[in-house]
């Protein structure tokens, strides 16, 4: 089972829900708890895909008679293995897993700023840490921070990288006509969601900078979120209203045309995991600047696949991205380089494998496991 708290909504959400839909139905039998309310649309896809959803329509964090149904259905069905995804649902499961006595509990840690915090950083260390039978996190910069900042114990905790399927060649040209820019007109772009981790108003600061040299530089901002209307009224007040659009919120399948008419995608968060964005566009072959935080070095290796500053900071921003609309070989060579890499590395098929690789060793050393390789119990389907 794996346990989220909503269907397909934010980074680590999708990345649960694609393991969920690939994996190996011959090996695996597997179901998908959303604990709170879900699109409907995603829940149809799930169960078009041959994964059951339980949807527990918990509206609260002290709805804890909704976590019937689940404890339920993990005792009914004897579950094997509970795949629990950020912190919320990390700790439920430590709890409950553990009532319903399922042999295997796996917490999977998505990112956060690891400060100002020290409740969650005592239930990611003594609950959930000793509870789950591993921790995975996101990239190598998490895993050090959840040893060495949290202090859980070194030797559950593991890195596995996120990945992506496959994208669909793009078509540029029709944002570039909404936008009004022709085919030579530089376009900077990011797609994320907009709040204060993503520390846009660094990106519109060093915006401000570029169209001293390049007045018809166009920027555009995919994404919908608390902050809009803050980062809107900045925007003008940078005297930025005719270079920067906010796009808003865009489907997944619009994307491969988005990416297509942007000629460098920029990432200025203060802090990251392991962003699906930046695995993204690496698959579409962009020049990325981003900043040097959180997972994101574990992406790209500056100056190769892409060029990394330092967060907070719009002068460096503005100098790398400049470096870039000069140098078309330069955009071109780093998003080459960078889309070898996301093939070779974080590719959703690799991540899929590597999680079907634990399930099983977590399982068949788990006492429920041994005795059924024993043959003295009824086999138990995963």
């Amino acid at each position: 089972m794996t346990m989220v708290d909503r269907l397909m909504t934010s980074g680590g959400e999708i990345v649960a829900a694609r393991v969920a839909l690939n994996l190996d139905p011959e090996r695996f039998e597997s179901i998908l708890c959303s604990t709170r309310a879900s699109e409907a649309a995603n829940v149809r896809r799930a169960e078009e895909a041959g994964v059951r959803v339980l949807t527990l329509n918990r509206r609260s964090r002290l709805d804890v008679a909704k976590w019937g149904p689940l404890l339920e259905l993990l005792h009914r069905e004897r579950v094997d293995i509970l795949h629990a995804h950020k912190f919320g649902s990390n700790a439920w499961a430590a709890v409950l897993g553990r009532l319903a006595r399922v042999p295997v509990i796996v917490a999977h840690e998505h990112t956060w700023a690891y400060s100002g915090q020290p409740l969650r950083r005592f239930i990611d260390r003594e609950l959930i840490g000793r509870s789950a039978d591993v921790f995975l996190a996101v990239s190598p910069e998490d895993r050090r921070r959840m040893i060495d900042f949290e202090r859980i114990d070194s030797t559950k905790v593991r890195y596995v990288p996120n990945g992506i399927p496959a994208m669909a060649a793009g078509d540029g040209m029709a944002l570039r006509r909404s936008l009004d820019a022709n085919s030579t007109t530089p376009l900077i772009g990011t797609v994320c969601a907009l709040r204060p981790q993503k520390a846009l108003e660094v990106l519109l600061a060093a915006t401000a900078m570029l169209v001293v040299e390049r007045p018809d530089l166009r920027v555009v901002i995919v994404g919908e979120g608390p902050e809009r209307i803050r980062l809107e009224r900045l925007s003008e007040e940078l005297g930025l209203a005719a270079t920067v659009e906010f796009l808003g919120s865009r489907t997944q399948e619009e994307l491969p045309d988005i990416l297509a008419a942007i000629d460098i995608v920029v990432s200025s968060s203060s802090f990251e995991g392991m962003p699906l964005a930046v695995i993204e566009w690496m698959a579409a072959g962009k020049a990325i600047v981003a900043t040097n935080v959180g997972g994101v070095p574990a992406l790209i290796a500056d100056g190769v696949d892409g060029l990394l500053v330092e967060p907070g900071d719009p002068h460096q921003l503005a100098e790398a991205i400049a470096r870039l609309l000069r140098d078309a070989d330069l955009r071109s060579a780093l998003g080459a380089s960078a889309a070898l890499r996301q093939r070779r590395t974080f590719d959703l098929h690799h991540m899929v494998s590597s999680l079907e690789s634990l399930y099983e060793a977590l399982y068949w050393t788990s006492p429920r496991g041994r005795r059924e390789a024993r043959g003295t119990t009824d086999g138990t389907r995963f």
